[in-house]
């Protein structure tokens, strides 16, 4: 077979008209035949082998079968069903080859992300137990958005993964951003809605004028920007850190995504940093109302003087027992109020089964306590009055007249 190098070479000399065939031949080095032979043809020459048989091809039939009943059935157990026992990378190789015939293909559109149209949510959970107070070690969710056009990343860890703790990390995120994009996209987080919405997470979305997208299960690739985030949390942030705390966390995290955002991206052409403002320009503003994100709850003040939050236990002050009052937890403090009026607020706790107590309301109850015992001691001791019944009354009923009534004396002998 001719070589490339002599191919090309026989074809320049004799586009040139000065030598012929015989002179060609001598010059190359080869035989007046292959010159002939390279002039004939127009493309460059190629090694064709003829195709022989595979040790496959004895069981392209079975193979054939099990993938027309189950198209997604896995090379290895194939090879198991039909006793293969030759090499693995070729055995899957050929049912590469076959499986298209028999799986209906799924094509993934090219994905144009416009400026302010869309951030991706996602909850990534460090690998790591982090104290959390009180003897106790978790992982606490890390709420994660990610700016499909800029690749603006922000973070927060949250105490919980609930509904009232996902929406407030949200607006904590959007009032940090100063701007609401069109879309919020999250997968089937129970939090926010599977298949529906809560109404929560709808009230949410209706106050600051956008749309919660959820995507349809087992579709990670929908919000592969913010699953690839995740990863690289994992991988440059947590490497070599330690924490004291998820108020620690959220600071090193809030100090380090600076850095992260002005990583560049090829695809992008520019650092998330210098394309933000770009994102947040076709974003729009703030509403004028702040959305609902805490958690609410309505209780009589029992005699313990002690609300649940979130399994935590908040003491409040005694003098409203008995009376109705208003618990709310925010992600940062759980506050009381009755009629509007404030009358306790703690620091919320990331433990939990907790019993969280204000030593003024401790000593404000020993002073109810002693004021109502006082009280009991100095209490008069009531009589019962018991009326006397008139005798005359039965002279009436009987018509006795006492004083016209002779009376007669018996004298004992």
């Amino acid at each position: 077979m001719i070589k490339l190098d002599d191919w090309a070479k026989i074809r320049h000399l004799h586009s040139t008209g000065k030598h012929s065939k015989r002179e060609i031949a001598r010059l190359v080095g080869v035989s007046r035949g292959t010159v002939d032979r390279a002039l004939a043809v127009d493309r460059a020459p190629t090694y064709q082998r003829e195709p022989t048989g595979s040790s496959f091809d004895a069981f392209a039939a079975q193979v054939r079968g099990l993938l027309a009943a189950t198209p997604t059935m896995p090379a290895a157990t194939a090879a198991e069903r039909v006793g293969w026992s030759g090499s693995p990378s070729l055995f899957r190789a050929k049912v590469a080859e076959l499986r298209p015939d028999y799986v209906v293909p799924d094509p993934a559109d090219r994905l144009v992300h416009p400026p302010g149209f869309q951030v991706q949510c996602d909850l990534w959970f460090p690998h790591e137990d982090l104290p959390l107070g009180h003897d106790q070690i978790d992982t606490p969710p890390v709420l994660v958005m990610t700016s499909t056009f800029s690749g603006f990343i922000q973070g927060r860890m949250l105490p919980t993964r609930t509904t009232p703790d996902l929406l407030g990390g949200m607006w904590s995120l959007v009032q940090e951003a100063g701007a609401v994009p069109t879309r919020l996209t999250w997968d089937n987080e129970s939090g926010i809605g599977r298949g529906k919405l809560t109404e929560p997470a709808s009230a949410f979305a209706g106050t600051l004028g956008t749309q919660i997208k959820l995507l349809k299960a087992r579709d990670p690739e929908s919000k592969g920007m913010v699953e690839r985030m995740n990863q690289f949390f994992r991988s440059r942030f947590m490497s070599g850190r330690a924490f004291t705390s998820p108020d620690d966390f959220n600071e090193q995290l809030a100090a380090w995504l600076p850095v992260a955002n002005n990583r560049l991206s090829r695809s992008r052409r520019g650092r998330p940093n210098d394309l933000i403002s770009i994102d947040r320009a076709a974003m729009r503003g703030l509403p004028p109302m702040a959305p609902e994100v805490v958690f609410r709850n309505s209780v009589r003040l029992p005699r313990d003087y002690y609300v649940r939050a979130f399994s935590n236990d908040y003491s409040v002050d005694p003098t409203m027992i008995g009376r109705v009052v208003d618990v709310s937890a925010s992600l940062d403090t759980v506050s009381v109020h009755h009629d509007g009026v404030l009358i306790a607020e703690h620091r919320r706790k990331w433990a939990r089964q907790l019993t969280v107590t204000d030593p003024a309301h401790v000593a404000r109850a020993a002073e109810l306590r002693a004021q109502f015992q006082a009280q009991r001691a100095r209490r008069p001791t009531v009589t019962a009055v018991v009326e006397t019944a008139s005798l005359a009354r039965y002279d009436e009923l009987f018509r006795v007249d006492i004083e016209t009534a002779p009376t007669e004396l018996a004298v004992a002998s």
